[in-house]
Protein backbone atom coordinates (compact mmCIF):
# COMPACT_ATOMS: atom_id res chain seq x y z
CA UNK A 1 0.00 0.00 0.00
CA UNK A 2 2.81 2.38 0.94
CA UNK A 3 4.63 1.65 -2.34
CA UNK A 4 1.48 2.58 -4.28
CA UNK A 5 1.29 5.77 -2.27
CA UNK A 6 4.92 6.55 -3.08
CA UNK A 7 4.27 6.06 -6.79
CA UNK A 8 1.34 8.47 -6.65
CA UNK A 9 3.45 10.89 -4.58
CA UNK A 10 6.25 10.78 -7.15
CA UNK A 11 3.79 11.84 -9.86
CA UNK A 12 1.58 14.28 -7.94
CA UNK A 13 3.62 15.53 -4.98
CA UNK A 14 0.80 14.51 -2.60
CA UNK A 15 0.94 11.63 -0.08
CA UNK A 16 -2.16 10.82 1.98
CA UNK A 17 -1.24 10.24 5.64
CA UNK A 18 -4.75 9.94 7.12
CA UNK A 19 -8.26 10.59 5.84
CA UNK A 20 -7.76 14.30 6.57
CA UNK A 21 -3.98 14.79 6.52
CA UNK A 22 -1.48 14.87 3.65
CA UNK A 23 2.24 15.29 3.12
CA UNK A 24 3.03 17.48 0.11
CA UNK A 25 6.15 18.31 -1.87
CA UNK A 26 5.64 21.84 -3.29
CA UNK A 27 8.41 21.32 -5.85
CA UNK A 28 6.70 18.30 -7.41
CA UNK A 29 3.34 20.10 -7.40
CA UNK A 30 4.77 23.19 -9.10
CA UNK A 31 6.82 21.26 -11.65
CA UNK A 32 3.81 19.39 -12.97
CA UNK A 33 2.90 22.59 -14.82
CA UNK A 34 6.28 23.83 -16.04
CA UNK A 35 7.49 22.90 -19.52
CA UNK A 36 10.92 24.33 -20.41
CA UNK A 37 12.12 24.90 -16.84
CA UNK A 38 11.64 23.29 -13.47
CA UNK A 39 11.87 24.53 -9.92
CA UNK A 40 15.19 23.51 -8.40
CA UNK A 41 14.64 21.53 -5.17
CA UNK A 42 18.06 22.56 -3.85
CA UNK A 43 17.10 26.26 -3.96
CA UNK A 44 13.48 25.78 -2.89
CA UNK A 45 14.53 23.81 0.19
CA UNK A 46 17.18 26.24 1.38
CA UNK A 47 16.50 25.54 5.09
CA UNK A 48 16.06 22.59 7.48
CA UNK A 49 18.44 20.30 5.61
CA UNK A 50 21.38 19.96 7.98
CA UNK A 51 23.21 16.91 6.69
CA UNK A 52 24.83 16.28 10.06
CA UNK A 53 21.57 15.44 11.79
CA UNK A 54 19.00 14.85 9.05
CA UNK A 55 19.21 11.06 9.38
CA UNK A 56 18.50 10.80 13.05
CA UNK A 57 15.78 11.93 15.43
CA UNK A 58 17.25 14.68 17.62
CA UNK A 59 17.16 14.27 21.37
CA UNK A 60 15.75 16.92 23.68
CA UNK A 61 18.55 19.28 24.71
CA UNK A 62 18.99 21.05 28.04
CA UNK A 63 17.90 24.29 26.35
CA UNK A 64 14.74 22.56 25.15
CA UNK A 65 13.93 21.41 28.69
CA UNK A 66 14.52 24.93 30.02
CA UNK A 67 12.13 26.35 27.40
CA UNK A 68 9.47 23.83 28.39
CA UNK A 69 9.81 24.82 32.06
CA UNK A 70 9.44 28.49 31.12
CA UNK A 71 6.48 27.58 28.91
CA UNK A 72 4.77 25.83 31.82
CA UNK A 73 5.18 28.93 33.98
CA UNK A 74 3.87 31.08 31.14
CA UNK A 75 0.71 28.99 30.77
CA UNK A 76 -0.03 29.49 34.43
CA UNK A 77 -0.38 33.26 34.00
CA UNK A 78 -2.09 33.77 30.63
CA UNK A 79 -4.32 36.77 30.04
CA UNK A 80 -7.76 36.39 28.47
CA UNK A 81 -6.56 36.71 24.87
CA UNK A 82 -3.71 34.25 25.43
CA UNK A 83 -6.10 31.79 27.06
CA UNK A 84 -8.30 31.96 23.96
CA UNK A 85 -5.28 31.32 21.73
CA UNK A 86 -4.29 28.35 23.88
CA UNK A 87 -7.81 26.89 23.60
CA UNK A 88 -7.56 27.07 19.78
CA UNK A 89 -4.17 25.39 19.98
CA UNK A 90 -5.41 22.59 22.24
CA UNK A 91 -8.29 21.88 19.84
CA UNK A 92 -6.05 21.41 16.81
CA UNK A 93 -3.10 19.84 18.65
CA UNK A 94 -4.43 16.22 18.51
CA UNK A 95 -4.94 16.52 14.74
CA UNK A 96 -1.40 17.80 14.23
CA UNK A 97 0.07 15.10 16.46
CA UNK A 98 -1.84 12.37 14.63
CA UNK A 99 -0.64 13.63 11.24
CA UNK A 100 2.93 13.88 12.50
CA UNK A 101 2.85 10.41 14.08
CA UNK A 102 1.61 8.93 10.79
CA UNK A 103 4.40 10.69 8.92
CA UNK A 104 7.05 9.23 11.24
CA UNK A 105 5.54 5.75 10.72
CA UNK A 106 5.73 6.07 6.91
CA UNK A 107 9.35 4.89 6.73
CA UNK A 108 9.53 4.74 2.93
CA UNK A 109 8.26 8.31 2.67
CA UNK A 110 10.82 9.46 5.26
CA UNK A 111 13.61 8.11 3.05
CA UNK A 112 12.30 10.23 0.18
CA UNK A 113 11.82 13.19 2.50
CA UNK A 114 15.49 13.23 3.54
CA UNK A 115 16.52 13.46 -0.11
CA UNK A 116 14.00 16.10 -1.24
CA UNK A 117 16.66 18.78 -1.55
CA UNK A 118 18.68 16.72 -4.02
CA UNK A 119 15.71 15.00 -5.67
CA UNK A 120 16.14 14.86 -9.43
CA UNK A 121 19.41 16.81 -9.39
CA UNK A 122 22.09 15.60 -11.75
CA UNK A 123 25.65 15.31 -10.44
CA UNK A 124 26.95 18.82 -9.76
CA UNK A 125 23.59 20.41 -10.62
CA UNK A 126 22.34 21.24 -7.12
CA UNK A 127 22.48 24.99 -6.74
CA UNK A 128 23.20 27.23 -3.79
CA UNK A 129 21.53 30.61 -3.57
CA UNK A 130 23.81 33.59 -3.95
CA UNK A 131 23.86 36.45 -1.47
CA UNK A 132 20.61 38.37 -1.00
CA UNK A 133 22.30 41.52 -2.30
CA UNK A 134 22.10 40.02 -5.79
CA UNK A 135 18.30 40.10 -5.69
CA UNK A 136 16.40 42.80 -7.54
CA UNK A 137 14.44 45.02 -5.11
CA UNK A 138 11.08 45.55 -6.82
CA UNK A 139 9.81 47.73 -3.99
CA UNK A 140 12.70 50.13 -4.40
CA UNK A 141 12.31 50.18 -8.18
CA UNK A 142 8.58 50.76 -7.94
CA UNK A 143 8.95 53.71 -5.58
CA UNK A 144 11.05 55.95 -7.84
CA UNK A 145 9.69 58.43 -10.37
CA UNK A 146 11.12 56.43 -13.29
CA UNK A 147 9.03 53.35 -12.40
CA UNK A 148 6.42 53.86 -15.19
CA UNK A 149 9.29 53.81 -17.72
CA UNK A 150 10.79 50.49 -16.66
CA UNK A 151 10.10 47.66 -19.11
CA UNK A 152 10.39 43.88 -18.99
CA UNK A 153 11.33 41.83 -22.06
CA UNK A 154 9.38 38.59 -22.61
CA UNK A 155 11.22 36.03 -24.73
CA UNK A 156 8.92 33.58 -26.52
CA UNK A 157 10.65 30.50 -27.95
CA UNK A 158 9.23 29.10 -31.17
CA UNK A 159 10.27 25.81 -32.76
CA UNK A 160 10.19 26.25 -36.52
CA UNK A 161 10.86 23.39 -38.98
CA UNK A 162 12.81 24.44 -42.06
CA UNK A 163 13.68 22.13 -44.94
CA UNK A 164 17.06 22.05 -46.63
CA UNK A 165 18.27 19.56 -49.31
CA UNK A 166 15.33 17.29 -48.63
CA UNK A 167 16.08 17.02 -44.91
CA UNK A 168 14.54 18.79 -41.95
CA UNK A 169 16.32 20.83 -39.30
CA UNK A 170 14.81 22.10 -36.09
CA UNK A 171 15.51 25.80 -35.68
CA UNK A 172 14.61 27.60 -32.49
CA UNK A 173 13.76 31.28 -32.85
CA UNK A 174 12.98 33.84 -30.17
CA UNK A 175 10.25 36.43 -30.45
CA UNK A 176 10.67 39.24 -27.93
CA UNK A 177 7.94 41.48 -26.58
CA UNK A 178 8.72 44.48 -24.37
CA UNK A 179 6.10 45.86 -21.98
CA UNK A 180 5.93 48.08 -18.87
CA UNK A 181 6.63 46.05 -15.73
CA UNK A 182 4.83 48.20 -13.12
CA UNK A 183 1.05 48.85 -12.90
CA UNK A 184 0.52 46.82 -16.06
CA UNK A 185 -0.96 43.37 -16.62
CA UNK A 186 1.98 41.34 -17.94
CA UNK A 187 0.75 38.05 -19.40
CA UNK A 188 2.15 34.85 -20.87
CA UNK A 189 -0.85 33.46 -22.74
CA UNK A 190 1.11 30.64 -24.35
CA UNK A 191 1.24 26.96 -23.42
CA UNK A 192 4.93 27.06 -22.43
CA UNK A 193 6.77 28.92 -19.71
CA UNK A 194 9.00 31.74 -20.95
CA UNK A 195 12.07 33.63 -19.83
CA UNK A 196 11.86 37.36 -19.11
CA UNK A 197 14.60 39.94 -18.61
CA UNK A 198 14.66 43.02 -16.39
CA UNK A 199 17.84 44.96 -15.50
CA UNK A 200 20.10 42.03 -16.42
CA UNK A 201 18.08 39.70 -14.18
CA UNK A 202 16.18 36.75 -15.67
CA UNK A 203 12.80 35.50 -14.50
CA UNK A 204 10.65 32.50 -15.44
CA UNK A 205 7.01 33.28 -16.31
CA UNK A 206 4.74 30.19 -16.13
CA UNK A 207 2.37 29.27 -18.93
CA UNK A 208 -1.08 30.92 -19.14
CA UNK A 209 -0.30 33.20 -16.23
CA UNK A 210 -0.05 36.91 -15.63
CA UNK A 211 1.06 39.34 -12.97
CA UNK A 212 0.19 42.89 -12.00
CA UNK A 213 2.96 44.52 -9.97
CA UNK A 214 1.79 47.54 -8.00
CA UNK A 215 1.10 48.80 -4.50
CA UNK A 216 -2.26 48.66 -2.77
CA UNK A 217 -3.53 51.85 -4.44
CA UNK A 218 -3.57 50.29 -7.93
CA UNK A 219 -5.28 46.98 -7.11
CA UNK A 220 -8.61 48.48 -8.24
CA UNK A 221 -7.34 48.12 -11.82
CA UNK A 222 -7.80 44.33 -11.55
CA UNK A 223 -11.55 44.68 -11.05
CA UNK A 224 -13.31 43.75 -14.28
CA UNK A 225 -16.36 45.65 -15.51
CA UNK A 226 -17.82 42.23 -16.37
CA UNK A 227 -18.19 40.13 -13.22
CA UNK A 228 -18.14 36.99 -15.42
CA UNK A 229 -14.42 37.79 -15.70
CA UNK A 230 -14.01 37.95 -11.93
CA UNK A 231 -12.22 35.31 -9.86
CA UNK A 232 -13.63 32.05 -8.43
CA UNK A 233 -10.68 31.45 -6.10
CA UNK A 234 -8.90 34.23 -4.21
CA UNK A 235 -5.84 33.28 -2.13
CA UNK A 236 -4.48 36.03 0.13
CA UNK A 237 -1.16 36.03 2.00
CA UNK A 238 -0.97 39.48 3.62
CA UNK A 239 2.24 40.90 5.09
CA UNK A 240 0.73 40.99 8.58
CA UNK A 241 2.18 43.22 11.27
CA UNK A 242 5.07 41.43 12.94
CA UNK A 243 7.08 42.55 15.94
CA UNK A 244 10.09 40.53 14.86
CA UNK A 245 12.86 42.77 13.55
CA UNK A 246 14.26 39.72 11.74
CA UNK A 247 11.05 39.32 9.74
CA UNK A 248 10.83 43.07 9.01
CA UNK A 249 14.25 42.92 7.40
CA UNK A 250 13.05 40.19 5.03
CA UNK A 251 9.87 41.89 3.85
CA UNK A 252 7.92 45.02 4.89
CA UNK A 253 4.68 44.60 6.81
CA UNK A 254 1.47 46.66 6.88
CA UNK A 255 -0.88 47.63 9.70
CA UNK A 256 -3.92 45.36 9.80
CA UNK A 257 -6.33 48.19 8.98
CA UNK A 258 -4.81 48.50 5.49
CA UNK A 259 -6.25 45.12 4.51
CA UNK A 260 -9.80 46.33 5.14
CA UNK A 261 -9.59 48.25 1.86
CA UNK A 262 -8.90 45.16 -0.27
CA UNK A 263 -11.73 44.97 -2.88
CA UNK A 264 -12.35 41.25 -2.35
CA UNK A 265 -16.07 41.47 -3.07
CA UNK A 266 -15.48 43.37 -6.32
CA UNK A 267 -12.89 40.84 -7.49
CA UNK A 268 -15.38 37.96 -7.19
CA UNK A 269 -16.87 36.10 -10.11
CA UNK A 270 -20.59 36.40 -10.83
CA UNK A 271 -21.14 33.09 -9.03
CA UNK A 272 -19.01 34.02 -6.06
CA UNK A 273 -15.59 32.92 -4.88
CA UNK A 274 -13.80 30.77 -2.37
CA UNK A 275 -11.48 33.00 -0.32
CA UNK A 276 -8.40 31.45 1.34
CA UNK A 277 -6.56 33.67 3.84
CA UNK A 278 -3.21 32.81 5.47
CA UNK A 279 -3.03 33.93 9.10
CA UNK A 280 -0.52 33.62 11.92
CA UNK A 281 -1.36 32.12 15.33
CA UNK A 282 -1.72 35.49 17.07
CA UNK A 283 -5.12 35.67 18.77
CA UNK A 284 -5.40 39.41 18.18
CA UNK A 285 -5.13 38.77 14.45
CA UNK A 286 -7.69 35.95 14.51
CA UNK A 287 -10.12 38.23 16.30
CA UNK A 288 -9.51 40.99 13.74
CA UNK A 289 -10.21 38.60 10.85
CA UNK A 290 -13.37 37.15 12.40
CA UNK A 291 -14.87 40.39 13.70
CA UNK A 292 -13.69 42.99 11.18
CA UNK A 293 -11.93 41.71 8.06
CA UNK A 294 -14.21 38.89 6.86
CA UNK A 295 -17.40 40.94 7.54
CA UNK A 296 -15.90 43.92 5.66
CA UNK A 297 -15.00 41.72 2.69
CA UNK A 298 -18.39 39.97 2.74
CA UNK A 299 -16.78 36.58 3.44
CA UNK A 300 -18.60 33.86 5.40
CA UNK A 301 -16.24 31.53 7.26
CA UNK A 302 -16.37 27.88 6.14
CA UNK A 303 -13.35 25.90 7.40
CA UNK A 304 -9.71 25.96 8.56
CA UNK A 305 -6.71 24.17 7.09
CA UNK A 306 -3.38 23.80 8.91
CA UNK A 307 0.13 23.73 7.51
CA UNK A 308 2.48 21.72 9.75
CA UNK A 309 6.16 22.39 9.08
CA UNK A 310 8.76 19.62 9.41
CA UNK A 311 12.48 19.23 8.81
CA UNK A 312 14.25 16.80 6.50
CA UNK A 313 14.35 14.19 9.28
CA UNK A 314 10.56 14.39 9.76
CA UNK A 315 10.69 16.24 13.07
CA UNK A 316 8.70 19.45 13.52
CA UNK A 317 10.59 22.69 12.89
CA UNK A 318 9.86 23.78 16.46
CA UNK A 319 8.21 22.66 19.67
CA UNK A 320 4.48 22.31 19.19
CA UNK A 321 3.59 23.93 22.51
CA UNK A 322 6.05 26.81 22.30
CA UNK A 323 3.64 29.71 22.71
CA UNK A 324 4.96 32.30 20.24
CA UNK A 325 6.78 30.10 17.70
CA UNK A 326 4.51 27.18 16.94
CA UNK A 327 5.50 25.09 13.89
CA UNK A 328 2.24 25.52 12.02
CA UNK A 329 0.16 28.16 10.27
CA UNK A 330 -3.53 28.39 9.49
CA UNK A 331 -5.41 28.92 6.23
CA UNK A 332 -8.91 30.30 6.86
CA UNK A 333 -11.48 29.48 4.16
CA UNK A 334 -14.74 31.27 3.44
CA UNK A 335 -17.20 32.07 0.68
CA UNK A 336 -17.93 35.45 -0.83
CA UNK A 337 -21.24 35.70 -2.67
CA UNK A 338 -21.31 37.00 -6.25
CA UNK A 339 -24.09 38.82 -8.05
CA UNK A 340 -25.79 35.61 -9.16
CA UNK A 341 -24.95 33.50 -6.11
CA UNK A 342 -27.82 32.00 -4.16
CA UNK A 343 -28.01 29.55 -1.30
CA UNK A 344 -28.79 26.67 -3.69
CA UNK A 345 -25.49 27.23 -5.51
CA UNK A 346 -23.52 27.00 -2.25
CA UNK A 347 -25.32 23.83 -1.13
CA UNK A 348 -24.43 22.13 -4.43
CA UNK A 349 -20.72 22.61 -3.71
CA UNK A 350 -18.59 19.86 -2.23
CA UNK A 351 -18.43 20.57 1.51
CA UNK A 352 -14.98 21.76 2.61
CA UNK A 353 -13.45 19.34 5.12
CA UNK A 354 -12.66 21.25 8.31
CA UNK A 355 -9.32 20.95 10.14
CA UNK A 356 -7.46 19.39 7.21
CA UNK A 357 -3.70 19.15 7.83
CA UNK A 358 -0.98 19.57 5.20
CA UNK A 359 2.58 18.62 6.19
CA UNK A 360 5.64 19.80 4.28
CA UNK A 361 9.23 20.97 4.56
CA UNK A 362 9.14 24.79 4.30
CA UNK A 363 10.86 26.72 1.57
CA UNK A 364 12.25 30.20 2.07
CA UNK A 365 10.86 32.65 4.63
CA UNK A 366 7.24 33.69 3.94
CA UNK A 367 6.95 31.22 1.02
CA UNK A 368 3.72 29.27 1.32
CA UNK A 369 3.10 25.82 -0.14
CA UNK A 370 0.92 25.80 -3.30
CA UNK A 371 -2.43 24.61 -1.92
CA UNK A 372 -4.56 26.34 -4.57
CA UNK A 373 -4.95 23.24 -6.75
CA UNK A 374 -6.16 21.29 -3.70
CA UNK A 375 -8.97 23.82 -3.19
CA UNK A 376 -10.48 23.61 -6.68
CA UNK A 377 -13.07 20.97 -5.71
CA UNK A 378 -14.69 23.54 -3.40
CA UNK A 379 -14.68 26.53 -5.74
CA UNK A 380 -18.03 27.89 -7.00
CA UNK A 381 -18.73 28.85 -10.60
CA UNK A 382 -17.53 27.69 -13.99
CA UNK A 383 -14.50 25.61 -14.95
CA UNK A 384 -11.69 26.19 -15.48
CA UNK A 385 -11.72 28.36 -12.40
CA UNK A 386 -10.25 31.85 -12.55
CA UNK A 387 -7.71 32.13 -9.73
CA UNK A 388 -5.79 35.03 -8.23
CA UNK A 389 -3.28 35.39 -5.41
CA UNK A 390 -3.03 38.71 -3.58
CA UNK A 391 0.32 39.79 -2.10
CA UNK A 392 1.91 37.07 -4.23
CA UNK A 393 5.68 36.57 -4.20
CA UNK A 394 5.66 33.89 -6.87
CA UNK A 395 3.52 32.92 -9.84
CA UNK A 396 1.42 29.83 -10.44
CA UNK A 397 0.66 28.48 -13.94
CA UNK A 398 -2.84 29.53 -14.97
CA UNK A 399 -3.16 32.16 -12.21
CA UNK A 400 -3.09 35.94 -11.87
CA UNK A 401 -0.57 37.18 -9.29
CA UNK A 402 -0.81 40.63 -7.71
CA UNK A 403 1.54 42.36 -5.29
CA UNK A 404 4.56 44.62 -5.16
CA UNK A 405 6.97 41.72 -5.82
CA UNK A 406 5.17 38.81 -7.58
CA UNK A 407 8.41 37.93 -9.41
CA UNK A 408 10.44 37.43 -6.23
CA UNK A 409 10.57 33.61 -6.41
CA UNK A 410 10.46 33.61 -10.24
CA UNK A 411 14.11 34.63 -10.36
CA UNK A 412 15.93 32.19 -12.67
CA UNK A 413 18.28 31.21 -9.83
CA UNK A 414 15.37 29.21 -8.35
CA UNK A 415 15.03 27.22 -11.59
CA UNK A 416 16.88 24.74 -13.78
CA UNK A 417 16.50 24.66 -17.56
CA UNK A 418 15.25 21.30 -18.82
CA UNK A 419 17.20 21.87 -22.04
CA UNK A 420 20.47 21.79 -20.10
CA UNK A 421 19.51 18.43 -18.61
CA UNK A 422 19.35 16.71 -22.00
Amino acid sequence: MENNQLQLFSESGIYQLTSNAFFIDPVRILNRSYTRFRVSPSTYYSRFFDSSNSKQVPKASEDSRKRKRKQKKKLQSLNEREQSADRRHQEVKPLLLKAHKTLLEATDLLKVLRNLRNDGCAVGECKELSEESSELSFMELGSVWQAPLYEIALNYHQDDKTFHNGGSTLVQSIEQRVTPVFSNLVANEGSCDIEAELFNHKFIIPKRSCFYMSDLRQIENLISADSDCGFNLIVIDPPWENGSAHQKLRYPTLPNRYFLSLPVKQLCHTYGALVALWVTNREKLRGFVENDLFPKWGVKYAASFYWLKVKANGMMTGELDLFHHRPYECLLLGYCDGKETDSDNITRLNPIPDNRVFVSVPGDYSRKPPLGELLLDYVPGSRPARCIELFAREMIPGWTSWGNEPLHFQDSRYFVSKEKEK
